[in-house]
């Protein structure tokens, strides 16, 4: 699987949420099926044993993971609440 590709699909036809502070608002709230994090994602840790939530380290730094999303912004973090046309929760 690509996981850029998918997450393009994800981020245009899905719901996603980016961005740190998103991303722990919807795993708090329970409405993150997977939680995708850069390399250099600063908070990395805060993550780790988060139950009923996929986790996925991105290979790519922020920049990198950004450009993958289609936008034209670094993304340290993003939750996927809806993977629309996407195969992303298969990874």
């Amino acid at each position: 699987m690509d996981i850029a590709r998918a997450l393009k699909t994800a981020a245009s036809s899905g719901d996603v949420r980016f961005g740190l502070t998103e991303t722990r608002k919807c795993v708090s709230k329970g409405e993150a099926k997977m939680v995708v994090l850069a390399s250099n994602c600063p908070d990395k840790d805060g993550f780790e044993g988060v139950s009923g939530v996929k986790l996925l380290a991105y290979q790519g730094t922020n920049v990198e993971l950004g450009a993958a999303c289609g936008k034209p912004f670094p993304i340290s973090a993003l939750a996927i609440v809806s993977p629309g046309e996407s195969n992303i929760l298969s990874a």
